[in-house]
């Protein structure tokens, strides 16, 4: 043991760039050794027979299993002798004259883990009649390996051992032309650094193996869901806890008398900023606003009312108050139980179009997807289109993956993300609060010439918050309530509180008349079984 010891140091020292020459013609000797660093030193001394040549290739990038490729690199090679050897970024070739020539050069990238592996010979254009090799590293391989034949066989060489000294060896015998013999040797654990290079193979399947910097664009794409799911669940935590703002300042009374709401908010909005979206209750709030703004003018008619026009609609008009004007009163003046038999109803679009408009909802109830989930299925597109692109021509096509991934994401997130947005649930909070104020209004607190003003224009807002009742007794327990202007005849505060009721019965009404005509339509074209349209089911 101490001479194998004493003798393996021999040949860490020795410099393995003096093989010994072939002693048969077309015949290659080989010293190998491994440095301490992990490369591979490499010397061979090859024959060639007088008027031949012969020419290798040595591929520098070989498959390796889980669709990747294992790439070798060459380097300081000298070749003494007649003849040319050349490294380019895939392979290793040599082509010799007649004679004796000795190639040294360096390898790395040869060890994987504890195991040393290269091509001893392979690639040669004609027969090798004999091939010898030997082997040193710092420290006696534990195990060895050889094969020799074709490129895809597994025939073992014709010799190689760990002789007495720790020394291995190599030899082959008649190695046809384009066959190939790759030694493996196995060291103990640590000997030398592991220093092999694996590459995604240059085929579909390589193209999404996992490498570092796909590592990175997954790790960077785990943060970014992990953040939005936050923003997500922080913005519907928020959908659902709606606080009242304080009361104070949340409408005003200008040196005019006049009821000011916050942010503009028309009754008719009430409805999508609270509840998501409108009822009954705000497009009778949206009617009774334009008879107070003097567009309609109500009259008193055998017990009940009549609506007419009053003014043409202008600028200061919405869509959705435009729309509403022309479905109440398309003409002639109209009676509530002849809206209420018309069963009048105005689609919310425009509603939903003026709030968004406001930046107060990302996008109308009814829709799925905002600007963000637009976008995010443009995004998936892309990243379709990047992933093949990637997969057919640079690899790394994970990358269009997780871009595709992205997208996905937005466009959940924009579904899963409350319609509201930020400024409308401030603006639900400070709604909140004019409820609050309303429902312990100070008449007595205002002018005579400001309650007038006050009462009918806070009146459509009481209607659509919930707090008619309340209003119209702080005014009504007046000694001088104020006049209604908008109402024909003389009219008290509990009267007009009386026709905002009754109006919102007409429309709560005329709603569940389109329901009960929609049933009877459906009953009508799916007859009971048994049973068919038009005949007694008696």
């Amino acid at each position: 043991m101490f001479a194998a010891a004493v003798l393996a140091l021999f040949l860490v020292a020795a410099p393995a760039d003096q093989p010994p020459l072939p002693t048969v013609a077309q015949s290659a000797e080989i010293q190998l050794k491994v440095q301490r660093d992990g490369s591979l030193s490499v010397a061979e001394a090859i024959s060639v027979p007088q008027g031949t040549t012969m020419d290798r290739r040595v591929a520098l990038r070989v498959p390796a299993p889980h669709h990747r490729d294992r790439v070798y690199g060459v380097r300081d090679v000298v070749l003494e002798g007649s003849g040319t050897a050349n490294v380019d970024k895939d392979a290793f070739t040599v082509h010799l004259t007649a004679g004796t020539s000795i190639i040294r050069y360096t390898v790395d990238g040869a060890v994987a883990g504890s195991r040393v592996t290269w091509e001893l010979a392979g690639g040669w254009s004609t027969e090798l009649k004999f091939v010898r090799a030997s082997f040193a590293a710092p420290k006696i391989p534990t195990a060895v390996d050889c094969l020799a034949g074709p490129p895809d066989s597994d025939f073992s060489c014709g010799a190689a051992q760990i002789d007495h000294a720790g020394l291995t060896r190599f030899n082959q015998q008649d190695l046809a032309a384009g066959q190939r013999m790759t030694a493996t040797v196995e060291l103990p654990a640590g000997t030398v650094p592991d220093n092999a290079v694996l590459v995604p193979a240059k085929t579909v399947a390589g193209a999404f193996v996992l490498t570092a910097p796909v590592g990175w664009a997954w790790g960077a794409f785990g943060a970014l869901l992990l953040a939005t799911t936050s923003w997500v669940l922080l913005a519907r935590r928020r959908r659902f806890h709606v606080k009242a703002t304080p009361p104070g300042g949340h409408f005003h009374v200008k040196a005019t008398g006049e009821f000011a709401s916050p942010e503009g908010v028309l009754p008719g909005h009430v409805g999508v900023l609270l509840q998501g979206c409108p009822g009954a209750a705000d497009l009778a709030a949206t009617v009774l606003d334009l008879a107070v703004r003097n567009y309609l003018w109500v009259s008193a008619e055998d017990g009940g009312w009549r609506l007419a026009r009053r003014n043409p609609v202008d600028e200061h008009l919405t869509a959705f108050e435009r729309a509403v004007f022309d479905a109440v009163v398309p003409d002639e003046p109209v009676t509530l139980a002849e809206l209420r038999r018309r069963h009048v109803g105005v689609a919310p679009d425009a509603l939903y179009e003026d709030a968004v408009r406001r930046g107060w909802l990302a996008r109308p109830p009814g829709k799925r997807l905002g600007k963000l989930g637009r976008a995010g299925i443009r995004v998936v597109f892309y990243g379709l289109f990047l992933t093949v692109l990637l997969a057919l021509t640079a690899g790394y096509a994970q990358l269009g993956v997780i871009v595709v991934l992205a997208g996905v994401a937005a466009a959940v997130a924009s579904a899963a993300l409350p319609a509201r947005r930020r400024a409308g649930a401030d603006v639900a909070r400070r709604l909140r609060g004019v409820a609050e104020k309303l429902a312990s209004a100070k008449p007595k607190e205002l002018t005579k010439p400001q309650r007038e003003l006050v009462f009918s224009r806070g009146l459509p807002y009481a209607l659509a918050l919930g707090e008619l009742a309340p209003w119209v007794a702080a005014f009504g327990s007046l000694d001088h309530p104020p006049p209604v202007y908008w109402h024909a005849g003389d009219v008290t505060p509990d009267q007009a509180g009386s026709f905002a009721t009754a109006l919102a019965g007409t429309f709560a009404a005329a709603r569940r008349g389109r329901l009960l005509d929609a049933v009877g339509q459906h009953s009508r074209s799916h007859p009971p079984v048994g049973t068919h349209a038009g005949a007694d089911p008696s």
